[in-house]
């Protein structure tokens, strides 16, 4: 019988010990049955289109930045570095002329 490799470190020693997988080289133990095939969040920016890590993005609406006098303008690109499984602020990027910030996908589109 061939197990999958473990899900944590990719190891491909991974043996099978009643209904439970185990990695010997991590030591992580997972239930075949119950992992999600993809556990990654799931964005959608103002259009609908899903939003994944190294997707350039434009803003579309003026963005005020908390705490500084500083805008965001409409068209001002970025690249998403992450995208995070958070209620308000899922983007992680890089915004020209700014720097690093998060932001929400509901005032991006994918370039």
């Amino acid at each position: 019988m061939s197990c999958p490799p473990c899900p944590k470190c990719s190891s491909e020693y991974v043996y099978q010990d009643q209904n439970q997988l185990i990695c010997p080289e991590c030591a992580f133990e997972w239930d075949p049955s119950a992992i999600e095939e993809d556990d990654t969040p799931q964005v959608k920016d103002a259009n609908g289109t899903l939003l994944v890590d190294g997707d350039k993005v434009t803003v579309v609406k003026d963005l005020k930045i908390k705490g500084s006098s500083q805008v965001i303008k409409i068209g001002t690109k970025a690249l998403v570095r992450r995208v995070l499984d958070k209620k308000d602020h899922e983007l992680d990027c890089k915004v020209d002329g700014v720097g690093e910030m998060m932001v929400t996908a509901k005032f991006v589109k994918k370039a």
